[in-house]
């Protein structure tokens, strides 16, 4: 199964992203991920919208998106290059003798150390969704505490 990426610009009004998730619940396809935010134009949001299906699923939501009131523009955005990225934030037990050790791992992926306490720390990455899960994959042994994500968010390159 493939993992689609749509661009949805909407009316920034309240039941907007309740009308899209319906849809998809409706078409009993799954949302991996979904970003929503205000974006260049006023009164406008977009939504990067992630699900997993073959490409007439694909095409099919966004013929039914279309067609929802307040969706303006959909965009999907995998047939052109693109750039993608996933915030996601690691709260880990850290001893003050695995402190040096797992700065060393969260300098490798560029991360930041967005919060020390006495027995843990917070790491922040931004990076790719397969990149983030390789990091997660490598810290978890420390003793992942919470984990939170924002999901992929995306857009088409110049």
């Amino acid at each position: 199964m493939d993992r689609h990426t749509i661009s949805v610009l909407t009316n920034d009004h309240p039941g907007v992203l309740q009308r899209v998730a319906n849809l998809f619940s409706r078409r009993g396809y799954n949302i991996e991920s979904i970003t929503v935010g205000g974006c260049e134009i006023e009164n406008l949001s977009r939504m990067i919208i992630v699900a997993a299906g073959n490409r007439q699923m694909r095409d099919q939501l966004i013929l039914q998106l279309n067609k929802l009131i307040d969706v303006i523009q959909v965009t999907p955005l995998d047939a052109a290059p693109k750039l993608s990225r996933e915030l996601m934030l690691m709260k880990l037990r850290a001893t003050p003798g695995q402190r040096q050790e797992i700065i060393s791992i969260a300098e490798t992926f560029h991360c930041t150390i967005a919060d020390v306490g006495m027995e843990a720390l917070i790491v922040q990455v931004v990076g790719k969704t397969a990149q983030n899960n390789a990091l997660l994959q490598l810290l978890k042994p420390y003793g992942l505490l919470e984990l939170t994500r924002t999901g992929e968010t995306a857009m088409s390159r110049p």
